[in-house]
């Protein structure tokens, strides 16, 4: 076997090193690369495509020139990143600052009740499945209670029981007389408004326990009823949801705090008085919040100091404040005498009976004589007047009504300072009657509400 030729030897060698060339190249793997990068990454890509993680975000915000808009700068961003302030953004800053603190010494804002959506559409429906109870027991004639009450403690004065228990058997005469029905309470329904507040969450009980009654009327219990015989003309009164005694100009020119007067006052039961109530008596529910509206009224009522809140101050300041919303709804009565200064009228009783008689309401015969000032029950603090000046004025009130009642019988008191009664009418053979026309409509109040005979 004959030897390879050199040239042969040197083409062997030269394809020896291209293979090893070659065989350097050749991939370490020998499945495709791409084939690789999609077998390890589509499972996470369809998961990020798929799943509902949430990505840091950055957003980047800039506050264009005379911009309201806050920017929300962390608390730890160091004080050059904070938005350039300006004279008038520093003054409105402080002012809300001062509010929010006010706002967090203040308790939370409580209503009166549940709040009753539709209450008068739902009170509409109560009636008509009710007709036995009917909210007018005859044409311009509501059905009406009075309201009225005393401290559920014994009074401090020996005699002060004595004169609430007189005082009731006056509005007691007074409705049997005219057929209204009364409540009178001795609770506090609310312990957070006590005193003249407590009238409120009272009426507001009252108003949706009591849907067969159209009007509330209440009245304090230093209220006396001295005309037996008046009864407010309650047609005058279509459309109205609140008759209060007062003076238009006096409440909405003057803003003077007794402009109108809150020992007596009629309200209608509808939607519109659960409103009202509920915002009369957030300036009242609680003592910190009443400290707050003392002052308040203090610099926007006139004639009033800056003592604590009281119901008629914050009623005055409704109207006043929000005459827009509440005061096409409201009637100030000045015609009749709904609220009378007792110093004004108990040494004139003896006038007005040789001159006049009842059934007038007015200054001629006063329907009410209100003893503003005085306390019936001997408490000293916030008395304006000596219990003994009051006492006897209370007493000459009293008896002047009840004489209205007792001449029904034939009797009469002896005098206006006492409590002696005597004869001034013989017995006749028809008790049913009476020579006195006028007295004789007292009688009976059932029949002449059944006629809705004109008074």
């Amino acid at each position: 076997m004959s030897c390879p030729s050199s040239a042969m030897a040197e083409e062997y060698a030269g394809g020896q090193v291209a293979a090893e060339r070659r065989a350097r190249q050749k991939p370490i793997f020998t499945v495709p690369v791409i084939r690789v990068i999609l077998i390890v990454l589509a499972p996470s890509a369809l998961f990020l495509l798929t799943s509902d993680v949430a990505f840091p975000r950055i957003r980047i915000e800039y506050a264009g020139r005379g911009s309201n808009s806050d920017l929300d700068v962390p608390a730890s961003a160091p004080a050059n990143l904070a938005p350039p302030s300006t004279p008038e953004a520093t003054v409105v800053g402080h002012i809300e600052e001062q509010r929010r603190e006010e706002q967090k010494s203040l308790p939370p804002v409580r209503h009166l009740g549940p709040a009753v959506p539709y209450y008068d559409a739902l009170r509409a429906a109560w009636l008509a499945a009710h007709p036995r109870f009917p909210a007018y027991v005859a044409p311009d004639r509501p059905r009406v209670l009075v309201v009225t009450g005393s401290s559920a403690h014994r009074c401090s004065d020996p005699e002060g029981d004595h004169m609430l228990l007189r005082a009731f058997k006056n509005k007691a005469d007074y409705c049997r007389v005219h057929g209204f029905d009364i409540f009178y309470s001795n609770a506090v329904l609310d312990a957070e408004m006590p005193g003249v507040w407590t009238k409120l969450p009272l009426l507001r009980a009252l108003m949706v326990a009591h849907p067969e009654t159209e009007l509330f009327w209440w009245v304090d219990s230093d209220v006396v009823f001295t005309d037996m015989l008046f009864e407010p003309p309650w047609g005058k009164y279509a459309g109205i949801n609140l008759l209060i005694p007062g003076w238009e100009p006096k409440v909405y020119e003057e803003k003077n705090w007794i402009g109108a007067n809150t020992g007596s006052f009629v309200i209608r039961n509808c939607q519109w008085s659960l409103d009202l109530l509920d915002a009369w008596a957030k300036m009242g529910q609680s003592a910190p919040v009443r400290e707050k509206y003392g002052k308040i009224f203090a610099e926007a009522l006139s004639n009033r100091a800056a003592y604590e809140a009281d119901e008629q101050s914050a009623l005055v300041y409704l109207l006043v404040t929000q005459r827009e919303k509440w005061a096409d709804s409201v009637f100030l009565e000045s015609s009749y005498v709904l609220h009378g200064y007792w110093k004004a009228i108990v040494d004139r009783y003896e006038e007005m009976r040789s001159k006049w008689r009842p059934g007038l309401g007015d200054d001629r015969w006063p329907l009410i004589t209100h003893f503003v000032g005085c306390k019936p029950c001997g408490d000293p603090n916030g008395a304006s007047y000596e219990a003994a000046l009051c006492r006897r004025g209370m007493e000459r009130a009293f008896n002047f009504a009840d004489d209205q009642i007792l001449k029904l019988y034939g009797f009469q008191h002896e005098s206006l300072n006492s409590t002696a009664v005597h004869r001034v009418r013989n017995d006749t053979g028809r008790p049913m009657d009476t020579d006195d026309e006028e007295i004789g409509r007292l009688l009976h109040p059932t029949f002449r509400a059944a006629n809705a005979e004109p008074l």
